[in-house]
């Protein structure tokens, strides 16, 4: 394949994941509260498919790593994806969405750090630019978000399910298209979680990325609720959650040559900081001049953070374990973490909208020490 082929390939694959992702993270509040529930409720029902990551994204990690495959276990999850994603058209209970979103939204978690895996190893062998291919998927982001919100009026809301679903089996295709990378693997060469674990880098990384994502829930889970309860339109909400992702755009653009000269963790030290920033204005304020201007350090409190994260693990982990430690990554940064603070944030939203962004600034301060504390120890890899 060509260098050209090959980014188009990758490319295609995040547009395809992020327009499920466009879809599900603005909107998907709005159909669980159509099947009737409360904000407490809600947090719960956030929090299920979080520990559906963390069972499945260290298990999907080890059994590529164990097989020496990416490409295939990523076509498999795929399609699970998808089936699974579909069951909620039947999800006549709480109990029943907690369930279905539990495995639903687990397998839908591996693709993300399995795509990563291979786009990074592409980047490389391919010379092409991981940020420039991945910006694919925040434009995608964008155009599914707002061509959610300008339908939002004109659908049910369980037409969401299908919306979605549809989407993941788009991705499902465009994973049949990835490269068949594999690792290689030199003679006597191992790789297990407690090597990853030995190793005070990637314990302070798993420590401040796992905070960063968990002080999103309040946006991911409530901001559209939030917003709406303020009087602003679906089409509206749209617009602000393209802006973000459009001001992180701006950032994979230029991230390609500036990551060269900033270490990974100086990227986190920004996104948390930012974090703290965007979280307060937040809490103070729905006036949509002040949230135009909170929702461009999108690109610093989710861009930063996803570069950082990649590029330390891409520099300082090697080949043969890298599935690994996506895993471990995932389950604790978008799984354990994360499904810990959303019934959390679900519980102060429903008491006080604005204290459940004064959370999140918290965790994002707490977030921004572990990254100091990763920073002194940037250099260090695990060795064969």
């Amino acid at each position: 394949m060509s260098r050209i082929g090959v980014a188009f390939r990758v490319s295609f694959y995040y547009a395809m994941l992020f327009a499920a992702v466009g879809i599900h993270i603005p909107f998907w509040p709005v159909w669980l509260k159509d099947r009737g529930l409360d904000s407490a409720e809600i947090g719960i029902a956030l929090a299920a498919p979080y520990f559906g990551r963390a069972l499945f994204s260290p298990l999907t990690g080890w059994a590529a790593d164990h097989l020496g495959e990416r490409k295939r276990p990523l076509v498999v999850i795929a399609v699970l994806a998808t089936l699974s994603w579909s069951a909620f058209s039947l999800a006549g209970s709480f109990d029943s969405i907690l369930v279905i979103g539990f495995f639903a939204s687990g397998l839908w978690a591996c693709l993300m750090p399995m795509g990563d895996i291979i786009a990074l190893d592409a980047a490389s062998r391919w010379a092409f630019h991981y940020s420039h291919a991945r910006l694919w998927g925040s434009l995608s982001f964008i155009a599914a978000s707002l061509g959610a919100g300008a339908i939002m009026g004109m659908i049910h809301p369980s037409a969401l399910v299908w919306l979605i679903a549809g989407a993941l089996g788009a991705t499902a295709v465009a994973a049949m298209s990835m490269p068949d990378l594999r690792p290689q693997r030199g003679h006597g060469e191992t790789g297990d979680f407690s090597a990853l674990l030995k190793m005070p880098a990637f314990r302070w990384f798993l420590a401040a990325t796992s905070l960063n994502q968990a002080g999103h829930t309040a946006l991911y889970g409530f901001a559209t609720l939030h917003w709406q309860n303020a009087g602003i339109s679906s089409q509206t909400i749209g617009l602000l959650w393209g802006e973000g992702t459009l001001a992180e755009i701006v950032l994979f653009i230029f991230a390609a040559r500036a990551a060269q000269r900033v270490k990974p963790a100086t990227l986190l030290l920004v996104a948390m900081g930012a974090g703290a920033v965007r979280w307060i204005g937040l809490s103070m304020t729905a006036d949509l001049s002040w949230l135009f201007l909170l929702q461009l350090l999108h690109a610093a409190t989710f861009g930063c953070a996803h570069l950082g994260a990649m590029y330390f693990l891409q520099r300082s982990i090697p080949p043969y374990s890298t599935a690994r430690a996506q895993g471990l990554y995932s389950a604790m940064a978008a799984g354990i973490a994360p499904g810990l603070m959303a019934p959390v944030a679900g519980w102060v939203f429903s008491r006080s909208e604005s204290l459940s962004y004064l959370v999140m600034a918290a965790l994002a301060g707490a977030a921004f020490f572990c990254a100091l504390k990763m920073s002194a120890f940037q250099d260090e890899g695990i060795k064969p």
